[in-house]
């Protein structure tokens, strides 16, 4: 099983693919709609991991795949726009995830 990122921005994207998770950028609703329907067909895919506000773009669908699929399991992450001190949180994972310290 592998993780997959769905996200509304390059900074974020890269930082993941520095963890080795693949993903895609997306921008407009009918992006992050078809990228998760997408996702939700890959059958190595065990977490999608999908930004702020690439899940409001898409809520009610991202709902109803949380409702009703029991695999791959979406997750919501902070990303660059979020209110609290993100640099922090991506930082502390880069440094769990490569075990060097930023």
């Amino acid at each position: 099983m592998r993780f997959y990122l769905i996200s509304d921005n390059i900074d974020t994207q890269m930082g993941m693919r520095l963890a080795g998770i693949e993903g895609v950028v997306v921008h407009t609703p009918e992006e992050v709609s078809g990228a998760l329907d997408e996702a939700m067909k890959m059958e190595d895919v065990g977490v999608i991991l999908m930004t702020d506000l690439a899940v409001k773009q898409c809520r009610e669908k991202v709902y109803e795949y949380k409702l009703t699929s029991k695999k791959p399991l979406i997750v919501e992450i902070p990303d660059r726009h979020a209110t609290s001190k993100i640099s922090d949180t991506i930082s502390r994972y880069l440094s769990e995830a490569v075990g060097i310290k930023l």
